[in-house]
């Protein structure tokens, strides 16, 4: 299989993990959800919410009852908890670790929350424990990266991380 075609292998769309997401934690935060709540707390309507959540009882992740309360199956529960997780701990990387912003750092996550492996997940996550950890080694690491400035030489032919063109961001 081609690199490009795995991001088509994914369990779940962008869209259809922050149904499930919105379910999950309206289901926490009240012990309930129904499609008006779902389509409230998403800010599209209830047609909207209607369609994706169908598509989601049709995959067995979602289950509606005759009182049309919503619940996640024990696969959607795992899901929207995976998807959480994968959310808690990339934005720790993003804001604890790489110094970004909290605001990006919760756009960025939500971005790629469900995009991720199992593996990579847990790799990320041993690598987020390891660099918060107080280690003095680690620590020494850290204030040394947040000092440190780039380094960039300007030119993609003189950098071995850039290759074709320069990704050093322009202010």
């Amino acid at each position: 299989m081609e690199v490009w075609k795995a991001f088509e292998k994914n369990a779940i769309s962008h869209s259809a993990a922050h149904h499930l997401m919105t379910i999950y934690n309206l289901l926490e935060k009240n012990g309930y959800a129904r499609v008006t709540d779902v389509a409230r707390a998403l800010e599209i309507t209830r047609g909207s919410a209607s369609i994706t959540l169908k598509a989601l009882k049709g995959r067995g992740l979602v289950r509606e009852d005759e009182n049309k309360f919503l619940r996640l199956s024990e696969e959607g529960h795992r899901i929207s908890h995976s998807i959480r997780s994968m959310r808690a701990i990339f934005k720790k990387l993003l804001v604890e670790i790489l110094n970004v912003g909290e605001e990006q750092a919760e756009i960025d996550s939500c971005k790629i929350e469900h995009l991720l492996s199992h593996e990579t997940g847990h790799r990320l996550l041993e690598f987020v424990k390891f660099m918060s950890s107080d280690d003095k080694v680690v620590q020494d690491f850290r204030k040394a990266y947040r000092a440190s400035e780039s380094a960039c030489c300007g030119s993609p032919d003189d950098c071995e991380i850039c290759d074709t063109e320069c990704l050093d961001p322009i202010d």
